[in-house]
């Protein structure tokens, strides 16, 4: 187990007030040891703390005091301090199976901790829940939880997992929701796998078990050129229609028994398969926004001027946490401001994947015309990867080398974690400055507003 070690101390705050610095190593909050940031909030939820550090070498006591919920002002370094639960599924549709050698690290983690699944929406598949796991859930209500449930049928579930607890673990689901603890579920729907008749055993199976379900996902898998599942492709328009059909007929069924549609197929199914989107108010709260559901009709309504509508991330306990660091979407995007150039009243270009292009296309030309959307090709992935927070600073920069100068560029954030793209490369690193974005719709149009005539 690691010691979680103080990254940032805010100005002025209790923490900085009692003297902790970076770099120093928290041994006990109140003479204990948290396991991971979520106990450290319990433990530091007091307006008095004694708190034991090590620094140099040295280990040193030190009262933090606050009143009325003031935050400590301290940031760790990691959400989990003792070791991340990782995942033994060998699941052919995993997406970390097709990263190339090379990239950062922890990209290549594949973990399957409830924890995460609290913390950050991470997806588990319960395949190493336990029964000590489930009581601390239900005792400190950890909710919700996002779990990856593919097909209710166990032989299915156990053969797409590659993993014989596939067929069982679903039994901790059963006593997530008898516990009344929310939990949001997905099915990635392979071809040939769990579509067509399994898919429809599938919602079947939500239906007469898990009918306390908050939503479900049916999103498709996702094809790089690094895929080596010979069962696994991508879906043709033909079979994204048939998913898209067998989910709205489910829906209606959800709808009588329950009183609510409670899954819905993803954005990209309907763009597949050449369809409208069904209407914003069809997707309710939107609550798996992340996950592609509801996420263009959300992103549309922000840039008419909606500021009612989550612009991504699920909410709930992290967004409270005193101190947990921010990781995957939750990271720092890009430091620092990015200047205008050449000039604000410069024609405008948008940079982003294929999947999204013509609806920022539409939306982008009806409040700026003229505005300009490039499409960059993910040669990186290859592929059916099309989705903008999968581009990689090289396909960026390779765009970016044969477009004039003298434009506005604007880059949406989700392709940077902690400033950079997966693949390493910076800003600094592109052949032209671009303006890094928000991706959500409010942020666009108002880029568009600046300096427009």
């Amino acid at each position: 187990m690691s010691l979680p070690r103080v990254v940032a101390v805010a100005p002025a705050s209790p923490a900085a007030r009692a003297g902790v610095e970076p770099g120093d190593e928290i041994l006990a909050l109140d003479g204990q040891l948290p396991r991971d940031i979520i106990q450290y909030q319990l433990l530091a939820d007091q307006e008095t703390l004694e708190v034991d550090l090590r620094r140099g070498g040295l280990e040193i006591s030190v009262t933090l005091r606050r009143e009325g919920g003031v935050p400590l002002g301290m940031e760790v370094d990691a959400a989990l301090f003792d070791r991340v639960r990782t995942c033994d599924n060998h699941c052919e549709f995993c997406f970390i199976h097709q990263l190339p050698k090379g990239l950062r690290k922890s990209l290549y983690t594949r973990d399957d901790d409830y924890r995460l699944s609290f913390l950050y929406g991470n997806f588990t598949t319960l395949t190493r829940f336990t029964e000590a796991d489930l009581e601390r859930v239900v005792t400190e209500g950890l909710s919700p939880l996002w779990v990856s449930i593919h097909a209710t049928d166990p032989e299915v579930r156990s053969r797409m997992l590659r993993n014989p607890r596939g067929a069982t673990s679903l039994r901790w689901l059963r006593a997530l929701l008898d516990h009344g603890i929310e939990v949001h579920g997905q099915v990635v729907v392979c071809p040939g796998v769990n579509d067509a008749e399994v898919l429809e055993s599938t919602l079947a199976g939500v239906l007469d078990l898990y009918p306390e379900l908050a939503s479900v996902a049916c999103v498709p898998l996702g094809v790089s050129r690094f895929n080596t599942g010979p069962a696994m492709r991508p879906h043709t328009p033909a079979e994204a229609a048939a998913v898209v059909d067998i989910v709205e007929d489910w829906q209606s069924s959800f709808e009588l028994a329950l009183g609510r549609p409670l899954v819905y197929p993803s954005d990209e199914y309907y763009l597949l398969a050449g369809r409208d989107l069904p209407a914003l108010e069809r997707y309710g709260e939107v609550c798996q926004h992340d996950n592609g559901v509801g996420m263009l009709r959300s992103f549309e309504a922000r840039f008419a001027g909606r500021d009612d509508l989550p612009a991504g991330g699920p909410g709930g306990f992290f967004q409270s946490v005193d101190g947990a660091p921010a990781i995957g979407y939750r990271a720092e995007r890009a430091p620092g401001a990015v200047s205008l150039r050449p000039r604000p009243d410069a024609p405008v270009t948008i940079l982003t994947g294929a999947y999204a292009a013509g609806w920022i296309e539409r939306l982008a030309g009806s409040a700026r015309p003229g505005t300009e959307v490039v499409v960059v090709d993910n040669r990186f992935f290859g592929g059916n990867i099309a989705v903008a927070g999968l581009l990689t600073g090289g396909d960026v920069s390779r765009v970016l080398g044969g477009l004039p100068t003298g434009r506005r560029y604007l880059l949406p954030d989700v392709c940077l974690s902690g400033g950079r793209f997966l693949d390493g490369l910076g800003l600094e690193d592109l052949p032209r400055t671009v303006e890094v974005l928000p991706a959500d719709g409010a942020s666009l149009r108002d880029a568009l507003r600046v300096g427009a005539r």
